[in-house]
């Protein structure tokens, strides 16, 4: 079994080796690396141009995964996902031929220009880990991980996802603009390297990802802490403006990424802090707002803090 604190020393190389190619972003990249850890799905939701997608190819590089992109589109459809079984002549008989989905990180990109149809042939995919094609399961690779992005939903030509959907994710993050500095230091090191590819070294290799994963087991969790997560996450069930609250897929998101915080930390046991400071990642997709607040952005945050505000936080010896 993999030490804790190895695993904080890996993940660390982790980040400062996708950090070479993504500036200014440390907060981000340490969030989309304690959902690696969780084994959770990441969406990430922000205008085009903002590395999104370099943000994915890097983190494949850096951890040692398979990476494969998809490109949705109003046109795609779920065998262009999946795969499908292909009729061969010279053999006479039916083939698998495998999908982008059979590898283990998948960028789903632009998620929200395809169907909804579409968008549900990842479903199984995100939360079973295997696709079902002519009533056969097959098993995908592990680890598995979807990294997906989606323009702001007032975009022309998008598609909300499903409640269903948005629950399989772990986190929903933005990427942001980059501040004046950070966007001249993007330019210096363009410059500076005279190519537009950076090679990442590899860091970890995929047995040794799952090494880390199981290190996470072994973080204790003080049953306060449980009771102080539950709390939240029953709090945005009752509130008045919440139609819909978090699931208990919510809860299990929460110590899942407070396990793995602590992990980064170097700690085997997790704060009340580790569960705060996830809070709006967590849970500011799982929550159907009534429909008076569907105009206004700002609600979801809002609950969010009220909740926070409102849910006494355990004492921990």
């Amino acid at each position: 079994m993999m030490e804790i604190t190895r695993v904080s020393e890996l993940s660390r190389k982790v980040i400062d080796e996708v950090e070479r190619a993504i500036v200014g972003k440390r907060e981000l990249l340490e969030m989309i690396m304690a959902a690696v850890l969780a084994g959770g799905h990441v969406l990430l939701e922000d205008y085009p141009g903002l590395g999104k997608t370099l943000i994915a190819r890097s983190f494949a590089s850096a951890l040692g995964l398979d990476f494969k992109r998809i490109q949705f589109t109003p046109d795609l459809l779920p065998g262009d996902i999946t795969g499908g079984y292909i009729f061969n002549r010279t053999k006479n008989k039916f083939e698998l031929r495998q999908g982008p989905v059979f590898t283990n990180i998948l960028l789903a990109d632009e998620i929200n220009r395809a169907s909804p149809k579409t968008q549900s042939a990842l479903l199984e995919a995100m939360q079973e880990g295997q696709v079902t094609l002519e009533g056969e399961s097959l098993k995908l690779a592990d680890p598995f991980l979807v990294l997906a992005t989606q323009n702001p939903i007032e975009y022309e030509g998008t598609f909300p996802l499903p409640e269903a959907q948005l629950d399989r994710f772990m986190l929903k993050l933005t990427v942001g603009y980059p501040s004046l500095e950070e966007e001249k230091e993007i330019l210096q090191r363009r410059r500076e390297r005279k190519r537009d590819e950076l090679a990442l070294r590899q860091i970890t290799k995929p047995k040794q990802l799952l090494e880390m994963r199981a290190a996470l087991e072994n973080v204790h969790v003080d049953p306060d802490l449980e009771g102080y997560i539950s709390a939240l996450v029953h709090a945005t069930r009752i509130d008045r403006r919440v139609a819909v609250g978090a699931s208990p897929r919510g809860s299990l998101a929460f110590l899942k990424m407070a396990r793995a915080q602590a992990v980064l930390a170097g700690r085997n046991y997790i704060l009340p802090d580790d569960v705060k400071h996830f809070a709006v990642p967590v849970l500011s997709h799982r929550l159907l707002l009534q429909p008076e607040y569907w105009m206004s952005r700002q609600i979801h945050g809002d609950v969010i803090r009220d909740v926070l505000k409102a849910t006494p936080v355990p004492v921990i010896q």
